[in-house]
């Protein structure tokens, strides 16, 4: 699959050229992380099936995985109603998080489910 002229027509970028990346995972559904995606990273994630992201801090595109072994196989990529969030399937291997969490939410429980009584 490739980024077609009408695909990318649809896609809307914030002022830096990019659009977020939900990703999740295909075998737990659990959100494993957000990234930044520019053409060029979605061209190449549509081609390889190798998650790619341009990384906002390092200025660069990175191949998840690449570096860590803590790869990401992606299954589908779709893209919301609005053109303006791209959302990832990915068969995970090892922590999604930098931190070598499982995912990048696991650090912090802003709010939990009452008991109910």
């Amino acid at each position: 699959m490739a980024l077609t002229p009408e695909l990318a027509a649809r896609l809307k970028r914030n002022p830096d050229g990019l659009v977020p990346a939900v990703v999740t995972d295909a075998s737990t559904g659990a959100v494993l992380m957000l990234a930044w995606m520019d053409d060029h990273a979605l061209e190449l994630t549509l081609s390889t099936r190798k998650a790619t992201y341009w990384s906002r801090s390092r200025g660069e595109y990175w191949v998840k995985g690449e570096t860590s072994g803590h790869t990401q196989h992606v299954r589908e990529v779709r893209l919301d109603c609005d053109g303006d969030t791209l959302l990832l399937t990915v068969d995970q291997t090892g922590g999604a998080c930098h931190t070598g969490d499982r995912t990048c939410f696991d650090a912090d429980l802003l709010l939990a489910e009452e008991d109910a009584q």
